[in-house]
């Protein structure tokens, strides 16, 4: 086939599974807990390792001993995200599992903890583009209880739920700022009244990409801080370490990839 134009390689790659990083500096640290892990492109926003996973713990599988597992950086928001799963897609790639950081929501979840993302608040604007706003953004049921599981074998402090999934960064910092201040200001407070979990900002697109192509998708995200804990007066961690989503996704990819 012929090299896809954004990503900018065909499907020689042969893998079925992506973790998908926004930012292309964790893609290398990312693949350095696979075997054999190794470059394989890069282009504009996306840089691109391939590695492997033992696709049957200790004997091998009829397809072979290991499985070819892709780490590809999507850049910031759904507009890129977009853009890397109908092209991956393409060259292969079946399922997705979404690696990045998050801001906490929900007073329990503290900086250094792990969500996995359940579904997503569709407060962006790519997916407007696929499905109509009433169209729910949910994960794979099965990629989410690896997930799980792969959380709970590591011993991670991890929440499942949903997340808020928006296109400005500093309209949820800054919103008082902003013209349309008013309007970010009430649906933040109604997304945490309706128990969200943390925002964050290309769970939606990764979702609704993925449901329409007929793909898997899930998310798990190291959270930095908690903007509520702070306003609330209490212990408020900041934690830029992404190690634990990180080996929760990995061990993930190898539990799906095992059986």
């Amino acid at each position: 086939m012929e090299k896809q134009y954004h990503i900018d390689f065909d499907d020689s790659h042969g893998a079925l599974y992506a973790i998908l990083p926004g930012d292309p500096g964790r893609v290398e640290k990312i693949a350095a807990y696979l075997d054999n892990p190794r470059f394989f492109h890069q282009n504009r926003e996306y840089t691109t390792w391939l590695g492997e996973l033992p696709s049957k713990e200790g004997t091998p599988s009829k397809e072979g001993a290991k499985k070819t597992v892709m780490v590809i950086s999507t850049g910031m928001g759904g507009p890129s995200t977009a853009i890397a799963v109908e092209e991956l897609f393409k060259t292969g790639v079946r399922n997705f599992i979404r690696v990045g950081t998050c801001g906490g929501m929900a007073l329990p979840v503290m900086g250094g903890d792990v969500v996995i993302a359940t579904g997503a608040i569709r407060q962006e604007g790519t997916t407007r583009e696929y499905v109509p706003i009433e169209f729910p953004a949910v994960a794979d049921l099965s990629i989410t209880n690896a997930l799980a599981a792969a959380a709970a074998k590591l011993g991670q402090k991890w929440h499942t739920g949903i997340v808020q999934c928006k296109d400005s960064f500093y309209g949820q910092h800054s919103p008082d700022r902003m013209p349309a201040g008013y309007e970010l200001n009430n649906k933040w407070e109604a997304w945490i009244k309706a128990g969200c979990l943390a925002s964050e900002m290309e769970s939606a697109t990764l979702y609704i990409v993925s449901q329409i192509l007929g793909a898997r998708a899930g998310c798990v995200l190291n959270v930095v801080w908690n903007q509520e804990r702070e306003k609330a007066g209490m212990s408020n961690p900041h934690c830029h370490d992404t190690d634990a989503a990180i080996k929760t996704a990995i061990e993930a990819v190898r539990m799906l990839i095992g059986v």
